[in-house]
Parts: C-alpha cells; sequence; structure tokens
C-alpha cells in the first residue's frame, strides 16, 4: 500500500456508522472530522436538538493511508469503512489540507444553516450530458432532466422519439464533456 504522509483522506462508513469509526479511530490519536447538523425530534412528548451527521455515511479521516488501511484491516469481517476512491487517478480520494479546513470551519460556524450540495448537485442541471455508471443502466448515456420533482435520464431518437429512465442516483452518474 503506497502511503505519501498525512493527508485528509475520505471514508465510506456502511450503516450510519460515522460516529463509531470516528470514535475508534480518535482513540488511536487520529483526527476525524465528519460534518454535523443539529435536528429536532420528538422525544417523550417534547422536541429537542439532537445533533448527527449531516452526510450519510462519509467522515474525513487525517492521517496517512497505511494506517487508515491498518485499521480498515483491523474491522475484520465487519469491515464498516473504506476508503472512497479517485476514478481518474485510481487512488484513494484526498482532499488538499487548505480546502480541508477551510470546509472545517464553515462547518462548524453554520452548524445549524449550513447547506451541503454534493458536486454533482451543482453540475447536473436539466440538459447536461451524463453516462450512467453503475447499475442496471450502466453505459447509458443521455441528457439529464427532472420530471415529477426527480432526477431522470432522457435518451432521445432524434425526430422520432424519447425515454426517460427511473430515478437515477447521482453516485451513479458521470458527466460527460
Amino acid at each position: 500500500m503506497e502511503d505519501s504522509g498525512e493527508k485528509w483522506h475520505v471514508l465510506r462508513v456502511t450503516y450510519s456508522r460515522e460516529l463509531k469509526v470516528q470514535k475508534a479511530l480518535q482513540a488511536l490519536g487520529i483526527r476525524v472530522f465528519v460534518p454535523m447538523k443539529t435536528i429536532r425530534v420528538e422525544k417523550d412528548g417534547k422536541v429537542v436538538k439532537k445533533s448527527v451527521p449531516a452526510v450519510n455515511n462519509l467522515l474525513f479521516v487525517y492521517s496517512d493511508q497505511q494506517t487508515i488501511y491498518e485499521y480498515i484491516l483491523s474491522e475484520g469481517e465487519t469491515t464498516v469503512s473504506r476508503f472512497i476512491w479517485d476514478r481518474i487517478t485510481r487512488k484513494p480520494l484526498t482532499v488538499p489540507e487548505r480546502q480541508m479546513e477551510d470546509f472545517i470551519r464553515v462547518c462548524e460556524a453554520s452548524a445549524d444553516d449550513a447547506v451541503f450540495i454534493s458536486d454533482m448537485d451543482v453540475k447536473l442541471k436539466s440538459g447536461v450530458r451524463v453516462r450512467v455508471c453503475f447499475g442496471p443502466l450502466a453505459g447509458v448515456e443521455g441528457s439529464v432532466v427532472r420530471i415529477k420533482k426527480s432526477r431522470r435520464i432522457l435518451v432521445e431518437l432524434p425526430e422520432l422519439l424519447s425515454v426517460a429512465s427511473t430515478y437515477v442516483p447521482l453516485e451513479y452518474l458521470e458527466v460527460i464533456k
């Protein structure tokens, strides 16, 4: 496993166990950041504020790749965390330190008002050409359309007919340049 010093790595954690993994890594002396938001829930007839992860199944870990890899291996057969891979470099995804520090500052300063927008939310406006990378529609190319408040892929047969797919998750799409 390649090791190039401490960086902010992005990990996917299954079953909404972000806080459990955060606690385990922090116990090892590793810096971890989980973006949080405040929600209001009813408990025993009263509305109370509760802090929960703002982005499901995602956490940021500041360490070297080998240390994180060893932690993942230590989870054994019940592995709940894994690297998110950069599809272009085919290496674990990292965030530049300055960008991550700015991200943390905004999250912490705006805990109740922060709005999290994925990169794909910004890029995928109606009409943008995309390719489906995963699922039963893998390989299909078309244009993003919104129908009944749902993001779909429109495949056109020029001057003849068009068909819109069922809902396609953002994670399944890549923008065609």
